[in-house]
């Protein structure tokens, strides 16, 4: 689902826009589209180099990205489950992640074939076993500090040069190509049956669908809205999608020392988090 939520605890909210999903409506989006397809699939296979995960520049880049910010989370989750097994307590509830994925970065290939909001599931983590015991106020907080910090010993590797590219790529909302182009989106939206005068009247107009339907009307409805959307906006990542890469390597060059040590630590990094925390490393594909 495009949310505006990235890296909720490192102060990105302000580069997604949260968006829930699209549902049925009469007069909305049929056909093709709304055929059953098979659900999404999780990978393990890396990028060739750690800069397509960490400072995505095209959608399918953010499918890594995703992956990246579930791992860190799904390290702090194991990390408070095994201090509460070692302290003799149940681990406390925690709701699990999803793969988020990004307004400012739309993966229109994954939107066109699953729709707006459905992505691959997070894998459970193994159960911890042991007591049932409910752990007291203090011994919660003291085991979900420990999550919290095993969590940022991950994230700490990356998301300060990450917040500033995504801060980097907020440049473009008003660059006058990418405006240009986003001016035939209300022409092409309303071809597709969804008469918004932007992306964001769109995904508004998807929100409120969405509470009107039926649950059997939507999946089928969701994927054919998620065509429609990307049918309109691929135009517009034809002209960003090209300022973003470029953009990318000036932002290398500005940030080489970050950058040579973030390719010489990240993977080895991931791989020892790995092993150590019992999380696999894992992204939604398509």
């Amino acid at each position: 689902m495009l949310r505006a939520r990235f890296l909720a605890r490192t102060a990105l909210a302000a580069t997604a826009l949260l968006v829930t999903a699209c549902a049925a409506d009469p007069g909305g989006p049929t056909g093709p589209a709304a055929a059953a397809v098979a659900p999404a699939r999780l990978g393990r296979v890396l990028p060739d180099d750690p800069v397509r995960m960490v400072l995505p520049a095209v959608g399918p880049e953010t499918r890594w990205t995703q992956g990246l910010d579930v791992f860190g989370r799904q390290v702090g989750r194991s990390a408070t489950a095994r201090c509460a097994e070692r302290k003799g307590f149940a681990p406390p509830d925690d709701v699990p992640p999803a793969f988020i994925r990004f307004f400012e970065l739309p993966d229109l290939d994954f939107v066109a074939r699953h729709g707006l909001s459905a992505s691959a599931g997070v894998p459970a983590l193994s159960p911890r076993s042991g007591t049932a015991r409910t752990g007291s106020a203090a011994e919660v907080n003291a085991c979900r500090a420990a999550g919290t910090k095993a969590a940022d010993t991950v994230r700490g590797l990356y998301v300060e040069l990450q917040q500033q590219w995504f801060g980097e790529l907020m440049s473009l909302r008003d660059d006058p190509a990418v405006l240009k182009a986003q001016r035939g989106l209300p022409d092409c939206l309303a071809e597709q049956g969804v008469p918004a005068g932007d992306e964001r009247t769109f995904m508004s107009m998807a929100d409120a669908r969405q509470q009107r339907a039926a649950p059997a009307d939507l999946p089928a409805t969701e994927r054919a809205l998620g065509s429609a959307y990307a049918t309109c906006m691929r135009p517009v990542e034809a002209v960003r999608e090209p300022a973003r890469l470029r953009l990318r390597t000036g932002f290398l060059a500005a940030h080489a020392a970050e950058i040579g040590s973030l390719r010489t630590t990240l993977f080895p990094a991931l791989r020892r988090a790995e092993r150590d925390y019992g999380v696999p490393l894992v992204f939604p594909e398509p």
